[in-house]
Order: C-alpha cells, then structure tokens, then sequence
C-alpha cells in the first residue's frame, strides 16, 4: 500500500484532521497550521515516534476541516475530541490544556498571569492560544513598557489583608520603581483598577494601534542593526496576530461535521477526477452578464475547502470592448485578475474554472500565458455539464451527483448568481439617473 495516497489529497492550509481506521471510525484528531506538511509526518520514518509508529499502520483514510485561524482550528479540535473520545487522544493524553491570560478580577489588586485551565472564579480569561511562547514573551514586553501597569508580584493581599512591611521592604520591583505597589498605598484603588480597565480592553482586541507602534519600532531596531530587538518586536506582533484571529465557531452539532467534510471530500473527489498534482483547495470561478450586449460585467466567486470564502469574490466591468463577445470578456478579466496577483505577490488558486465552452476555456488558457501565470484551468459548459481541459481533445463527463460534480456546479451556480446581481444593479443605477 502507498502510505502517500492516503494523504496526497490533504492540501496546505490551516485546519483539523481526523485520522480513520478501515472501519472508518476515528482514531486521532490534531490540529495543523498547514495540514499537509503536518500529516506527512505521520508517514516520516526518520520523524517516527511512539505515537506515529503504532498510529500510522493503522490508517486507512484522512478527513480534514478547513479553518480560518489556528485558534479556530485549536478550539474545533478540543470540540471534536470532547465530543469524539478518540481512542488516540485519550490513551496517549494529547488533549493538551492550553493557555489562558488570566486577569484575577476577584482580587483587590489584580495581576495578569498564564494559566492551563479555566475555572469559574470571577476572574477574566482570554484564550486559549496555540503557542504559549510569544503570548509570554508579549506579556512580558507590555509590562516592562509600561502599557498597563500591573503588580507582578504573587503575594495575597487586599483592602481588609494588608501587606507586612518587610515584605514590601524586601521586594525588588517596588526599590526599582517597575510596580505601582499598591501594597504601599503609591497607587490609588480608583487609579489602580483603571489600569486594569486598559488591560481587558487590550485583550478583547481593542490593539491596533499597539500593532502599529511595534511595527515602527521593529523597523528602526532593524535599521539600527538592533536584530535581537528586532527579532523580539517581531514575536511580539506575531502573538498580536494570534490574538486577533477570528474565531467562527458557533455551537458544533454532528450535521455540521457532516457537512463540512463532505465538502472537503468533493475537493479530493475533484482532485482525483481530474488527475491534478495538488488538491483544489482554492479554486476561483468566472462568469460574464450582461443583457443584450449591454452593461457586460464579470464576476469571480471563490471556494476554499468546498466553500465560499467570500471575502475573495471579485466584481468586474469590462472596458476593453463593446458589445458581445464573452470570449474577449473572459480574457480581459482572468489577465487583469492574475496581471494583479502577480504584480503584488500574491498567492495564486490551486484551480481555475471557467463558466462556459471550449471557447471561453481558450480564451483564459491564452490570457493565463501570455502573462506567463501557471495554474491548472478548466471549464464547465452547462448543456451536457461538460469539463473541457485545454490540450485535451474530449470532454470529461462526470458522474451525476457526484462530489467532483457537485463542487464545480455549486461554484458555477455561485458565480452566476454574483454576476447577475451585480449587472442588475448596475442596470437599475443606470435606469434611475436617466
């Protein structure tokens, strides 16, 4: 058996896997910021470990959930193994306790530290975070910067316990000046919880000017030759970035695991109908409107991981012709796309599709080398729901209802319903000023 086959459809992107045995019930669940390189691993022997050695035989099949951010991918995979009990996660105890920033509001006086475990005391948490690291090396950095300024200290105290004097004698922040010591009365309660108002704001993500500022410092650190600075700046935003992640996660139900790996599925699916290198993670879809040759418009919709990721789609008026011709249309708006992910480095789709014939599909073939961009494209033609492939002289018929099929019909479908909306309101803007 090719241990590679069982992982050749698994793309780079961020996400949950879920590992099966030959009766497809779950053996392990992880987490990967690029879930390719991660379950190759599994099949490494010089990266081989307790775990994989006995792990690996057993495989027989790998699903996937795409997510947006590790942090998303962090809590589905606490989810799915509370959920799931695989047998894996719980025998080798890799359901592993990350880290919260923990905000002791039941105190007096409260302090900020990192704990592994969330509990019902009145305090606020924030979290849980992927890497432990760069989140203490940030706390650490705020603090000695002075963004709020909160005891470091350990020691209990409050309004009605107050501290021995020669504790306060002895403490090295409060002979330095780095702790307001509100133990020694140098900082009022009012002034004190202020301080610590600043701090939730801070981590509920109110810190985008706290971004920019590392940013500038990090670039003079670096021009000043500072690279350990620099180097540390850098890991400060990086946890910036960490805790900015969006999290989508709403209540899991078992219909919605279904469903999403089912979309996953149609990706490999297309993959394997296709006979393509990589599997279509990203794919993006164009299509042309217009009305009797009139108020012509493109659209391009995108998917990643089976679904829309609308945050990609793309609206298009064309200005190089009048009248109809979709082929020219669909020229025009596949080179200036790709002309611009080029220009500014950006990554490419894994696939391309065309809505429409061997015509449109030599249309966008031709725009994509002339711009010398190389990205596999294809085209559906809805009479027959054809796939043509350019350099191949016959159609490829997929199978009615199948996953490969029903991924291209719902990105066809999607980027015909953006085009026709976007022409309607250009239509009626035009109409109402006239």
């Amino acid at each position: 058996m090719d241990r590679k086959n069982l992982y050749a459809h698994v793309p780079h992107a961020c996400g949950v896997y879920l590992m099966r045995d030959a009766a497809s019930e779950i053996l392990y669940i992880g987490k990967a910021k690029d879930l390719a390189k991660r379950v190759s691993q599994y099949f490494n022997p010089e990266r081989a470990s307790l775990k994989t050695s006995v792990l690996a035989p057993l495989i027989r099949r790998i699903d996937y959930i795409p997510s947006a951010s590790e942090r998303e991918a962090l809590l589905l995979e606490r989810t799915l193994i509370k959920e799931k009990k695989p047998f894996f996660n719980i025998a080798l105890k890799d359901d592993k306790a990350y880290p919260y920033v923990k905000i002791s509001l039941n105190e007096d006086f409260p302090r900020i530290f990192l704990v592994r475990k969330k509990i019902a005391d009145g305090a606020a948490y924030f979290g849980p975070f992927p890497k432990v690291s760069p989140v203490r090396g940030l706390l650490r950095f705020l603090w000695r910067r002075r963004y709020f300024r909160l005891r470091p200290c350990r020691w209990d105290f409050g309004f009605d316990r107050p501290l021995a004097p020669q504790k306060i004698n002895s403490c090295l922040y409060y002979h330095t000046g780095d702790c307001p010591a509100p133990c020694a009365g140098l900082i009022s309660h009012e002034k004190y919880r202020r301080e610590v108002e600043n701090a939730r704001f801070f981590f509920k993500g109110e810190y985008e000017k706290l971004k920019e500022s590392l940013a500038r410092e990090m670039k003079a650190a670096s021009s000043n030759l500072d690279y350990e600075w620099a180097a540390r700046l850098r890991d400060s935003l990086a946890a910036l970035s960490q805790m900015g992640e969006n999290v989508r996660l709403r209540a899991l139900k078992a219909d919605d695991v279904i469903e999403t790996l089912g979309y996953s599925r149609s990706v490999s699916a297309l993959q394997e109908a296709l006979c393509l290198k990589t599997p279509p993670f990203h794919i993006e879809c164009f299509d042309i409107s217009h009305f009797q040759g009139h108020e012509t418009v493109a659209s391009m919709v995108c998917f990643k991981g089976g679904v829309p990721h609308k945050a990609h789609y793309r609206k298009f008026k064309i200005k190089e012709m009048a009248g109809i011709d979709d082929f020219k249309s669909m020229a025009e708006v596949v080179r200036r796309r790709y002309l611009r992910l080029k220009k500014e480095g950006q990554v490419y789709p894994d696939l391309i599709l065309i809505d429409g014939g061997k015509g449109q599909l030599s249309a966008a073939w031709a725009a994509l080398k002339d711009i010398q961009v190389h990205v596999p494209v294809i085209s559906l033609a809805k009479r027959l729901e054809e796939v043509f492939i350019p350099g191949r002289p016959e159609s490829v018929i997929l199978e009615r209802g199948s996953d490969a099929r029903n991924l291209l019909e719902r990105l066809r479908d999607e980027a015909h319903r953006f085009g026709i909306g976007y022409h309607r309101l250009l239509r009626d803007k035009k109409l109402l000023s006239g």
